[in-house]
């Protein structure tokens, strides 16, 4: 039987009483790494709860104090920074070296929230109007909870709930069913680091588990990263219970190239942006557009996308790793094929990319399309790899 992941509640790593397991399982072999819980009403009642009561006392602590837990947590993760990318990188096949800046940039967010004694300052206006003076305070607001998507699952986490827990809240972590390895370690890391009962919890499950969060009368705020559909559910749902609610969701970027840019970085920049990460980024470059003489550069380009190719997590010569799931893989070939039966020429096809020894990951090599209409570009925005006008 494959290893259970435990709930994070009130402090204690405990096994759910759940009858509904998640796989988790590496992109690149298949191979069943853990179940996640979906965690129960009870369970997801106790957390919020958790945190509510937690909420009394943390809220009266000191901000120098928070700020003393967050320098120990960031030296915490420092420490284990290896480590960590490496179940992350096994969770989600991105590269060793990919996997290293997600938990770096994560580490970044935990050293500001060191910093929350400056971020916490009020302010006061003198004479605003005739014998008024004003005078602003910031309050934490109670629990907080944040929903994490699958393909940053230590940056994203580790942006939320440190500083909103240095600010004085306490908080529940949702993070991906897809890869919640790595914000299981995240939370025992900061469990070590001194954190009281309390202060986070770590739920798991899909949208049941979300919706409670959503709809929960304790819980204040809401933090989402993830797709546009989910998005909008989110904030909809979150604000018609009164909540605050933050909410990125589908980023995809398009970069227009000039004539007179400078050839070798544009080239180096559509490779890296689009590619690195599998495509499945909010930083990768889904759409390019060539204007006038800079249309002479394609060939380059197709030229420098076929000498990259992806492997698995610890491959040093990997330029990225697989999809995230069979799913992703089929929709992003779904999407390829639905770009040739519309016209747009293929310069590159990875549809039947394969890694040696790794005949079950899921592949898909880097893909080059011109003359894309601008129908066609909307369609393909989440194409693996960029479409070229």
């Amino acid at each position: 039987m494959a290893h259970q992941l435990p709930l994070l509640i009130n402090g204690e790593f405990v096994a759910s009483q759940t009858d509904q397991w998640i796989a988790v399982t590496n992109p690149a072999t298949q191979e069943t790494l853990c179940e996640a819980p979906a965690a129960t009403a009870e369970e997801m009642e106790r957390a919020i709860a958790a945190g509510k009561a937690a909420f009394q006392t943390w809220k009266e602590v000191p901000v120098s104090e928070r700020a003393r837990l967050m320098l120990r947590y960031q030296a915490l993760l420092k420490e284990h920074h290896d480590e960590i990318a490496e179940i992350l990188s096994q969770e989600t096949g991105k590269t060793f070296e990919d996997a290293k800046g997600d938990v770096w940039r994560g580490i970044e967010v935990a050293e500001q929230a060191a910093n929350i004694a400056s971020l916490m300052m009020g302010e006061t206006v003198e004479n605003v109007a005739r014998s008024i003076d004003t005078h602003s305070w910031t309050q934490p607001l109670g629990v907080c909870a944040g929903i994490t998507p699958f393909n940053f699952p230590a940056m994203i986490p580790l942006w939320m709930f440190p500083l909103a827990i240095a600010a004085g809240n306490t908080f529940v972590l949702k993070p991906s069913e897809q890869d919640p390895m790595t914000p299981n370690r995240l939370a025992e890391l900061f469990q070590e680091a001194g954190a009281a009962p309390g202060l986070l919890q770590v739920v798991h499950g899909g949208k049941e588990q979300v919706d409670t969060l959503l709809s929960h009368p304790d819980i204040k705020a809401v933090s989402f990263v993830g797709s546009v559909p989910v998005g909008q559910h989110v904030y909809r749902t979150a604000t018609d219970n009164m909540k605050r609610a933050q909410c990125f969701a589908g980023a995809k970027n398009h970069m227009v190239i000039m004539p007179d840019a400078n050839k070798e970085q544009v080239v180096s920049s559509l490779v890296g942006s689009s590619c690195g990460a599998a495509g499945q980024r909010c930083m990768a470059i889904s759409v390019a557009v060539f204007v006038g003489d800079s249309k002479a550069w394609i060939d380059e380009l197709a030229s420098q996308f076929a000498q990259i190719r992806p492997g698995a997590w610890n491959d040093p010569e990997a330029a990225y790793g697989p999809q995230i799931s069979p799913a992703a893989k089929q929709r992003v070939l779904k999407m390829i094929e639905q770009g040739k039966q519309e016209g747009a020429t293929c310069l590159l096809d990875g549809s039947d990319c394969t890694v040696e020894g790794l005949p079950e990951g899921n592949w898909v090599g880097p893909t080059l399309f011109t003359d894309v209409t601008a129908n066609m570009a909307i369609y393909q925005e989440e194409i693996f790899g960029p479409v070229l006008c």
